[in-house]
């Protein structure tokens, strides 16, 4: 009986022990309580005892099943103040690192972050950053998502981005980045992302280099770009979404050549002049916007160009015809 009860005791004792173990590598363990510290030791982190496995017990970080590194850090929608940490660049595995709708995390871009090699996912958005665009995230080969939206950045946008083989979309909307789009995001390698690159003070002549990208969705509205955009477009292209609106950009709209697969397309509020293009008549179009612009002529009838509102029209030179007032 006594046999058979210290080998039950063992046994327990065994199970207890493999369950108490702590699967979090105590490096990055280390690396998340400095980041913790940096940051005041917050509410939002109570989470993060160092008495808690930080694979199991943690919120706002995820570990890879086999290996047990942290591969994932997001940080969302809460009280935090201060700097990113440079210790996140101390998380060799990190593959998603996510800081967003915290708006007392100020200052610029950590420079650690060039560290993290593995890096497929990078969203710093909704915060209060301030600086530049950094070059050195040209060198983060493996990214497939970067998000600096919602913040202060200024400065011009570095042409080094167009370095990365693998985005899906790059999103530098609403900041403060002045001067031109870089010629260089007409030789994107790899992969043609996505460009929202809207409400900024951007300037100049869209390059004409970007007429050899496919583009699925293109966002340049409400900046103060000039001069021609009809290189964007194009039949043989895939592109799904144009916004160009809120600007000054000039050019003869009735020489365009739409892709097939165009569903929004926003020009409002620019110098673009011509007629609208029948070929109009034969998108699938969700939304048009064309108003407070130069143009004339009868707008063609048939397709979903009579379903929009005459809002979406108003404004022009001398276009006429529904849902305007007829053509005379």
């Amino acid at each position: 009986m006594n046999t058979l009860f210290l080998s039950l005791l063992s046994i327990s004792t065994l199970l207890s022990l493999c369950l108490s173990a702590e699967l979090c590598n105590p490096h990055d363990k280390k690396v998340l309580l400095q980041i913790k510290q940096d940051f005041g030791n917050p509410y939002l982190l109570a989470s993060w005892k160092s008495d808690a496995d930080c694979c199991t017990s943690w919120y706002q970080v995820e570990c890879d099943s086999k290996t047990h590194r942290i591969i994932s850090l997001t940080i969302f929608a809460g009280e935090l103040s201060g700097q990113i940490p440079p210790s996140v660049g101390y998380l060799p595995y990190l593959e998603d690192l996510t800081f967003r709708k915290l708006t007392n995390v100020t200052g610029p871009i950590q420079p650690a972050i060039s560290k993290l090699k593995n890096l497929k996912f990078l969203r710093l958005s909704w915060l209060n950053l301030t600086g530049s665009v950094p070059d050195f995230l040209g060198d983060l080969k493996n990214l497939t998502f970067l998000d600096l939206a919602f913040n202060s950045l200024s400065g011009t946008i570095p042409s080094s981005l167009s370095l990365l083989p693998n985005l899906d979309a790059l999103h530098l909307d609403r900041n403060k980045l002045t001067g031109p789009i870089p010629d260089s995001f007409g030789f994107f390698n790899g992969k043609v992302p996505s460009l929202y690159l809207s409400h900024n003070q951007l300037s100049g002549k869209i390059p004409e280099s970007l007429g050899k990208m496919d583009f699925d969705i293109i966002d340049f509205s409400r900046n103060k770009l000039e001069g021609d955009a009809s290189m964007l477009f194009g039949l043989n292209k895939s592109t799904i979404m144009v916004d160009l609106s809120r600007n000054v950009l000039e050019f003869d709209l009735s020489k365009v050549v739409f892709p097939s697969s165009l569903t929004n397309l926003d020009i409002n509020h620019n110098k673009i002049y011509g007629s609208l293009p029948a070929q109009l008549t034969q998108l699938n179009l969700q939304l048009l916007n064309v108003s407070y612009n130069r143009l004339c002529g009868e707008i063609p009838v048939g397709g979903k160009l009579q379903s929009f509102d005459y809002t979406n029209y108003f404004h022009n030179r001398c276009l006429c015809g529904a849902p305007l007032p007829s053509c005379k």
